[in-house]
């Protein structure tokens, strides 16, 4: 596979890992007073400077292969609520990427651009998975939004509190219950926080709806008419799974308004056991949090009841709408070259794995294909010599991941639908006496009226 750019732009190109999770939109113009094209793309906010390094040296190469371009950068982390805001305001860059759950949205309000010409003009354009492409497509098979990471969610585990709880960190727990009994040690052995989990910014709604599916129960109808939330007995089962662990247990730790960001943090500091996100977060605990990384381990999710399975998900690069034909084209440019190359094309792939291994960046952490199973084959072929992450301690997660069903997250008023499940966790967690099925009564009342709304 080949990516549209030629082999002389890369050289000196490095890996940033980009979070599953980052946004941007508009800033229209086309050019500037030079003639050249100018477009702005987001970067993850707080990186490291070696990660910034490597950023900069991408830029410097890809204006070099593209000398009537030129790229500025915008530091943007993606958070609901702020997207929300600065997309209405068009503060954001050309080139954004956002979360699977927004890309049919933003797409039928027409709120990214129509780039399906430029997509399919891409070499690689009809070899992406398709269970993965679906995600940034409108209702007719065009390609807006190009998907650009994808993943299963995960145990991540500390193997360093393991240990000091008299765990053996080479064998996480494979059921549930298993997970609480290694919460409780963990937190009476240490004081930290033997498992947490994310309630704020929608993730609150995100793990919960993981919860559900890993119980065997779903949060939306197969048909996606209705929501299920007050009727799928799995998830108030989920809602006193953490009751117990936070009110009986106390192995929750005190902190009860975790966002993606703020979990990461307190992970990668030693204060977590154990928390659930997306398979793929060791490059942004490494690059956005400086993770450890002998303390780090990763496993699949413990599956039970009578139809369960993984929640997955990913990220989409997408272009503002406000950008004219000549940025949009060289946005595309740059989500090949930028997200694309480096998984596409070999000698790319070898460079960059070569440079982000030298510069102590990771390389070979677990993702899932965006194209198809042989493509990534050979593509972890090309960067096998340069691989630097614990694999032996990520082996509970790949040696098991490929085994496990993938549910996609709920299809109408995704985002929305989470922020009303992130009241629900916080309630569960923060009053002792909380009435879990009246807590879903509401809910489910206040999905009906979005998914009403959504027809």
């Amino acid at each position: 596979m080949r990516s549209s750019l030629t082999r002389g732009a890369f050289a000196g190109l490095a890996l940033v890992t980009t979070g599953a999770l980052l946004a941007g939109c508009a800033s229209g113009s086309d050019s500037s007073t030079d003639g050249k094209t100018t477009i702005t793309v987001a970067i993850d906010a707080g990186l490291e400077k070696e990660a910034r390094a490597n950023f900069d040296a991408r830029v410097e190469a890809f204006e070099k292969a593209n000398p009537d371009i030129t790229v500025k950068a915008q530091e943007y982390t993606w958070t609901a609520t702020t997207f929300t805001a600065d997309l209405a305001g068009g503060t954001l860059p050309d080139v954004f990427t956002i979360p699977f759950t927004d890309g049919r949205g933003l797409i039928a309000n027409k709120q990214i651009a129509d780039i399906s010409d430029l997509v399919a003009d891409l070499p690689y354009a009809d070899e992406f998975n398709p269970n993965v492409a679906q995600a940034g497509q409108a209702e007719d098979g065009s390609q807006w939004a190009i998907p650009i990471a994808a993943y299963g969610q995960a145990l991540h585990y500390n193997r360093s509190l393991f240990e000091a709880a008299g765990l053996d960190p080479d064998d996480p727990p494979t059921t549930w219950e298993g997970i609480r009994d290694a919460a409780k040690k963990i937190a009476d052995a240490t004081g930290e926080a033997g498992y947490a989990t994310m309630t704020s910014g929608n993730t609150g709604g995100w793990i919960l709806t993981t919860l559900v599916d890993a119980f065997g129960g779903r949060t939306e109808s197969a048909d996606a008419t209705e929501p299920t939330i007050d009727s799928d007995p799995a998830v108030a089962e989920v809602l006193q799974y953490l009751h117990d662990l936070r009110w009986d247990d106390n192995s929750m730790g005190s902190n009860f308004l975790y966002d993606w960001a703020t979990i990461n943090q307190d992970f990668a500091s030693g204060r977590i056991g154990m928390y659930v996100s997306g398979g793929g977060n060791y490059g942004n605990l490494i690059t956005q949090n400086a993770l450890n990384p002998d303390d780090y381990g990763v496993t699949v999710l413990p599956l039970q009841g009578d139809d369960p399975g993984v929640l997955g998900g990913g990220t989409l690069a997408a272009v503002s709408p406000k950008a004219g034909d000549d940025a949009q084209a060289a946005a595309v440019k740059w989500i090949d070259f930028y997200y694309l190359a480096k998984i596409t094309d070999e000698d790319v792939a070898v460079e960059t794995a070569k440079t982000a291994a030298s510069l102590d960046q990771p390389v070979g952490a677990p993702e899932l294909p965006i194209f198809n199973a042989e493509q990534f084959a050979e593509y972890q072929s090309w960067i096998a010599p340069y691989v630097n992450v614990p694999l032996e301690q990520m082996a509970p997660y790949t040696d098991n991941s490929g085994d496990q069903p993938l549910i996609a997250e709920p299809r109408v008023a995704t985002q929305d639908v989470y922020a009303l499940l992130d009241t629900v966790v916080q309630a569960v967690l923060t009053d002792q006496n909380a009435d879990i099925d009246q807590l879903l009564a509401d809910a489910q009342a206040q999905a009906e009226s979005l998914y009403a709304k959504a027809k």
